[in-house]
């Protein structure tokens, strides 16, 4: 189906190539309220606290009164916990990404990139590093939708036990019974 962009590539599954009516699409997105965020990071932003507003319900896509600005440069780094992990730096950025994406022009926050399966299952922590843009000097977004299933954590509290590889006779002392044979004839 043609319907304005192309895909180059970078695996994004449109609006118009997808199933579900309009007015359900909105319910996968659910994502944002999972995040934690007070301790939601957003470095390089030029306003601090507006990498936040980003992370909002899918009927809110289209609001351009939230937004953030990078600031020195089009560089952002989101460090988006869910759990207490230790956050991102520019710094860190220089390591192998556990997925890249080459995005495209986007102004309905309609465009969704496939993720690798394995490599986000069980996720913690997210961050989202955008190291460039389509040639401007800084970078802003208006919206960033995460969609997936949301599982509480299952925590088992700490369990003490004592295997033994061999018994240690000492630890199991029986009074001596001596054995007595009798036959019946």
């Amino acid at each position: 189906m043609s319907h304005g962009h192309s895909h180059g590539g970078g695996g994004c599954r449109c609006a118009a190539e997808r199933e579900e009516p309009p007015e359900q699409r909105g319910l996968a997105y659910g994502l944002y309220l999972r995040i934690d965020l007070e301790r939601l990071q957003c470095l390089n932003e030029s306003r601090e606290g507006s990498g936040r507003g980003v992370f909002k319900p899918w009927e809110e896509r289209t609001d351009r009164s939230k937004f953030v600005e990078s600031d020195a440069d089009e560089e952002l780094l989101f460090n988006i916990p869910y759990k207490n992990i230790p956050q991102m730096s520019f710094d860190d950025t220089e390591r192998e990404p556990d997925q890249t994406f080459s995005l495209n022009r986007d102004i309905t926050g309609e465009l969704e990139y496939a993720t690798k399966i394995s490599r986000f299952s069980n996720v913690y922590h997210l961050s989202i590093h955008i190291s460039k843009n389509f040639g401007a000097d800084t970078t802003k977004i208006f919206y960033i939708g995460l969609r997936g299933e949301w599982t509480e954590l299952r925590r088992h509290e700490v369990t003490i036990c004592n295997y033994e590889a061999s018994a240690n006779p000492a630890d199991h002392r029986v009074h001596q019974v001596t054995p007595q044979t009798h036959f019946i004839s």
